[in-house]
């Protein structure tokens, strides 16, 4: 019995020493970095009422909920996402405002799913939402941020890559197709499975040269002349619209010297289904998950009663802690750690530790331990002690 209460459930897990204190140290630097951009605070409960996630949101599919009730027997919900429960605190308490409104925030999410083996389940996200504003500058405002934000946790190498949301649709709506339908190939898109993706489109007697438009969803890093080309191609007017909108996001980023860091790639699809227009993900090496996830939703909002655009995303922490763990490039410095041991004189050693810590030294004081030497030594190490002073 003991030994089964030591163990966590699947998909959670303990984390501690030093591997935590990086862990808050990147959470600190990417709030930072949001707090210098005009973001400001806001804390939302860790359970809702379970419309808020329901399937008319747009949320993940209920049976990958966390649900449980009350005592009145209503429904309650550990939030699997953030953006809904933002969108509905943002609808309360600010929906006569007209200008621009920029929230950041952070905590633990929480999704009963078992699609991959190893991921957890509850896992640590910091964000930002901007709401009323649905200029092109706003989309590259959050892609810019994006950029600076990984930058700032001390990551050299990732990339940002850019898909719109209403090109899908814009040619679901061109070829009439069905809900169901559209629905598949969404997840032939999403797994990467063009062959079926066309096959599938064949055998529901899709027109040729529609068929040949979606090929482009099989093009990971579209250039250019993809968008070009593409825009030359298509007829559905949300399509080419989706098209310009890139076409004059990768402007505003070219002029800002942020190409190296950004690619195009339509097949990028969301199984939150709230996104509206631009849609974004960042990679980087040692992870085989985005680590910021993002895009447009300006329709969600009015389920809770305010009309409005928005934009925002989630900087998936423990995907980003593992990154930088992995590939060493950590923009945080851990702090020096001493140890500081004593016999019998307590008071001397303590005000050794106070010198210390005034100099922004970590300083432990405990009192001489018995242990052998080979005990001691791993002791020092397992603390990550630097040195150790004997009062």
């Amino acid at each position: 019995m003991i030994s089964q209460i030591l163990h966590t459930p699947d998909g959670v897990r303990d984390i501690y020493g030093d591997e935590l204190v990086l862990k808050n140290e990147i959470i600190n630097k990417v709030y930072d970095t949001f707090h210098l951009n005009g973001f400001k605070d806001i804390e939302t409960p860790t359970f809702e009422f379970f419309d808020v996630f329901s399937k008319d949101i747009g949320t993940i599919p209920s049976k990958e909920l966390y649900k449980f009730f009350d005592k009145e027997g209503n429904t309650l919900v550990l939030r699997p996402d953030f953006t809904p429960s933002v969108a509905r605190a943002l609808a309360k308490y600010f929906k006569e405002e007209k200008g621009p409104l920029k929230f950041c925030y952070k905590g633990n999410t929480f999704i009963n799913t078992s699609e991959y083996q190893g991921k957890l389940k509850e896992t640590t996200q910091i964000g930002v939402e901007m709401v009323n504003e649905n200029s092109i500058y706003a989309d590259a405002q959050m892609i810019c941020l994006v950029i600076d934000t990984l930058l700032a946790a001390g990551l050299e190498e990732f990339v940002v890559s850019i898909g719109d949301t209403e090109f899908f649709k814009g040619l679901c709506s061109e070829a009439n197709i069905t809900e169901e339908i559209e629905l598949n190939l969404r997840e032939y898109i999403s797994s990467k499975n063009f062959y079926m993706m066309k096959e599938y489109l064949a055998s529901n007697d899709i027109n040729s040269d529609i068929i040949d438009q979606f090929g482009y969803f099989s093009k990971t890093y579209l250039e250019i002349e993809d968008l070009k080309n593409l825009k030359n191609l298509v007829k559905n007017k949300n399509a080419v619209k989706a098209l310009d909108r890139l076409l004059l996001l990768k402007d505003i980023l070219s002029k800002k010297g942020y190409d190296k860091y950004i690619a195009f790639d339509l097949s990028m699809l969301s199984k939150y289904h709230y996104y509206t227009g631009i849609i974004f993900k960042a990679y980087t090496y040692g992870v085989g998950d985005a680590i910021i996830k993002g895009g447009r939703y300006d329709n969600l909002l009015e389920k809770f009663g305010k009309s409005a655009s928005a934009i925002g995303f989630v900087v998936l922490a423990d995907e980003l802690l593992t990154s930088i763990m992995r590939t060493g490039h950590r923009n945080v410095e851990l702090k020096k750690k001493v140890l500081i041991t004593f016999k019998e004189d307590y008071l001397k050693a303590d005000a050794k530790a106070l010198e210390l810590r005034k100099s922004g030294i970590i300083a432990d004081v405990i009192k001489e331990p018995s242990m052998n030497k080979d005990e001691f030594e791993s002791y020092v190490e397992k603390g990550g002690y630097s040195e150790v002073i004997t009062i």
